[in-house]
């Protein structure tokens, strides 16, 4: 098998007609020898901020000397940042190998597995075989039925910032959306969860206090922010000062603070993670993607806000690092996402829109895009492709910032092309 057969047998199975539960994740596992069981996890759930909080505990971690796996989705240049290990991508040849071990245990099932639960199953072999000290694991879905959900207790479960997001899968209140993510509490594990919205906290609470974990909310009144540039934000929190962490969206210095929170908690349950660590781990943490700047002048940013709650934290951060300036925005937007209330959103910051379809069944067609924005009494037009909507938005930005946004499924097409239209 070579990799493009790998990916090609990896992406084959969709979702349609399964029904969500861990039973198939659990027996492909068994038939590899339980691979799990031989690892220890900190659980990351949430509706936005867990990859950045995911990446920044493992950069934390690998500064304090661990070895480190991370498992995170969606990717945005190529499948094998999904599973890494102290920051170094998965080599395709190891990914060739597990997928080789894992096809027989699949085809096997009765039940086949799903794409998410055959990657979660290369994760946890491959993490196994290379002998990772902690693994930092983010959840595809939700979080009581999603397939990472098969680990015992972690050493830590973070729950981030919750949101509405995904309300046909988890539900249509903030309440049942906060059950499926406290389905990651497990007895008496310790628990760090973001916190501030009401409904959603008396659920984890209560979860927490069912299962006899110990919960620990961030306390963001000792997060001080002064604000940043267009290369760090500065913050201190709670003794930990003058930090300069690369992600400069303003949302990110609470991400941090909830990462920096649990690995005090993971440090008071026996974990050797100096502050020193926890300073390195996050002023040297790299995350692609998420309110990126590809280019200073004229400004081309690039973020993977795909649903209103993040699209509010993007916007604040739009208004605070470009205070007074307009946009052209590059969109792509999934039809199932609340496509209106991110326009609304948007629309206020907007000089113009160029609208496109990113590669995925889901994404709302250019198009159609396009007619919606000019509801909003905004100018947008639809570009062929995602190469042709980047030259289009540059021209027409001109001299003025542009940014791409809507759905972290195009951001890599997006980077690919913007790095061939400058070279020229």
């Amino acid at each position: 098998m070579n990799y493009e057969q790998a990916m090609e047998y990896i992406h084959a199975v969709q979702w349609a007609g399964h029904k969500p539960g861990l039973t198939r994740t659990r027996t492909l596992l068994a038939a590899l020898g339980d691979p799990h069981k031989q690892l220890r996890f900190v659980h990351v759930a949430g509706t936005n901020g867990k990859g950045s909080t995911a990446a920044m505990m493992a950069s934390c971690l690998q500064a304090a000397g661990y070895r480190v796996g991370l498992y995170t989705s969606p990717f945005i240049n190529r499948f094998n940042e999904r599973i890494q290990i102290n920051g170094v991508q998965i080599p395709d040849e190891e990914l060739v190998k597990l997928v080789e071990q894992v096809k027989p245990a699949a085809d096997a099932m009765e039940d086949v597995p799903t794409e998410f639960e055959i990657i979660t199953a290369l994760g946890m072999l491959y993490f196994a075989q290379q002998k990772c000290e902690i693994v930092v694991l983010e959840v595809g879905l939700g979080g009581t039925l999603d397939s990472t959900n098969v680990i015992d207790a972690p050493e830590c479960a973070v729950i981030t910032a919750l949101g509405m997001d995904h309300v046909k899968e988890l539900g249509p209140t903030l309440a049942d959306i906060a059950a499926a993510k406290a389905g990651i509490i497990k007895e008496e594990c310790p628990v760090v969860s973001y916190g501030g919205v009401p409904e959603a906290d008396i659920v984890i609470r209560r979860v927490c206090a069912e299962k006899h974990a110990e919960l620990t909310e961030v306390d963001f009144s000792r997060l001080k922010y002064e604000g940043g540039s267009l290369d760090a934000v500065e913050f201190d929190f709670d003794g930990l000062t003058d930090v300069h962490l690369p992600l400069i969206g303003s949302y990110q210095p609470r991400n941090a603070a909830l990462a920096i929170t649990a690995l005090r908690v993971m440090r008071a349950h026996g974990w050797n993670i100096p502050e020193s660590a926890i300073r390195t781990g996050l002023e040297t943490v790299s995350w692609p993607g998420r309110f990126e700047l590809l280019r200073h002048e004229p400004a081309f940013l690039l973020d993977g806000s795909h649903n209103a709650h993040g699209m509010r934290a993007t916007v604040q951060s739009l208004r605070d690092r470009f205070p007074g300036q307009k946009f052209v925005f590059l969109v792509s937007i999934m039809a199932d996402k609340d496509v209106d209330q991110m326009l609304s959103l948007l629309a206020p910051l907007a000089v113009r829109f160029v609208t496109v379809a990113a590669h995925t069944p889901r994404a709302m067609p250019a198009e159609t895009l396009a007619e919606h924005i000019r509801a909003y009494g905004c100018r947008a037009e639809a570009a062929a492709s995602i190469e042709a909507g980047v030259a289009r938005a540059v021209e027409l930005g001109g001299e003025g910032p542009v940014c791409a946004l809507g759905t972290l499924y195009f951001s890599g097409d997006v980077r690919k092309a913007f790095a061939e239209l400058v070279k020229g």
